[in-house]
């Protein structure tokens, strides 16, 4: 799966900061802390279509001392741009290519390997690794039904994923308009973004329910993004012309309204983006939580 860029993911990575949900990722550190990780055996973690390493950056704070991820992108220039902003957020050396990184922030030592990989194909031969956590974030609705069902079906370990977005959007001001133009937003959204059909709104409704039929534990918690000028101003415009383009592709709604449509979400005094995150433990694993 390629088709974002590092900036795109630069310009979001605050807004996914701000907006995750704290008492679910409070609920995340308190199962690792008092387990015995240490520098020989480090807290393994796994992190699926990492992009940048955005999540690496906004976990590892709350995670154990000792770290050793494995970041996982099948977009190669995704993972030398993650390289080099761990390189930069940590003051950390450069080293060659892809090679492992070895970091020091604040407490946490962290170990950095990165590797990529065809999810599309091989999900099934990643999860077989060894680790303590699988996780994600901004991933999920991008992925097919029946990807996902072959994802919980391999899955053995804690699973944490943030900001699956759930089809709520309000722009503010609103109008008539709007409605007609999500549901056009949906339907292109659930077209194969490479891993099948995506699941789009319903992703994390898929996974809790496939999760519990395999005996796993799973909590919830909404982190919807809540974008403001002029801090977010350059994120609404850009989220504004890129739902007007999808739209367009579609040919759902007539350009004249998808024209009104963005010309007002240009200007927008607010929007509010939908998200779910999730967090589930096999009932075997459960421990503290």
């Amino acid at each position: 799966m390629t088709g974002f860029s590092a900036q795109w993911l630069a310009m979001r990575e605050p807004v996914d900061h701000r907006s995750r949900d704290v008492s679910l990722q409070n609920k995340v550190s308190s199962h690792f802390e008092q387990q015995p990780f240490t520098a020989v055996q480090p807290m393994r973690i796994m992190d699926l279509g990492c992009g940048t390493g955005s999540n690496l950056r906004a976990l590892a704070d709350g995670l154990p001392d000792h770290q050793h991820w494995t970041l996982i992108d099948y977009d190669l220039a995704l993972l030398q741009a993650a390289k080099a902003e761990l390189t930069r957020w940590s003051n950390a050396e450069t080293t060659d290519g892809l090679s492992p990184l070895n970091i020091l922030h604040q407490t946490k030592h962290i170990k950095i390997e990165f590797l990529q990989e065809d999810l599309a194909v091989n999900i099934e031969r990643v999860l077989e690794t060894d680790c303590d956590l699988v996780t994600a974030a901004a991933f999920f609705d991008l992925v097919s039904e029946s990807w996902l069902d072959r994802f919980c079906a391999s899955l053995r370990n804690p699973f944490y994923t943030v900001l699956t977005y759930n089809g709520d959007e309000q722009w503010f001001p609103s109008d008539d308009t709007d409605s007609e133009i999500l549901q056009a937003f949906h339907h292109h959204q659930q077209q194969d973004k490479g891993l099948g059909i995506a699941a789009g709104p319903d992703a994390t409704r898929i996974l809790v329910e496939q999760l519990q039929s395999r005996s796993f534990d799973t909590y919830t918690a909404s982190s919807p993004w809540v974008l403001t000028p002029p801090a977010d101003q350059m994120l609404i415009e850009a989220l504004a012309r890129s739902s007007a383009a999808a739209v367009q592709e579609t040919a759902l709604v007539a350009p004249d309204r998808i024209q009104s449509w963005l010309n007002r979400g240009l200007g927008a005094s607010q929007c509010v983006v939908g998200h779910w995150d999730l967090w589930s433990i096999p009932l075997e694993k459960k421990g503290r939580v």
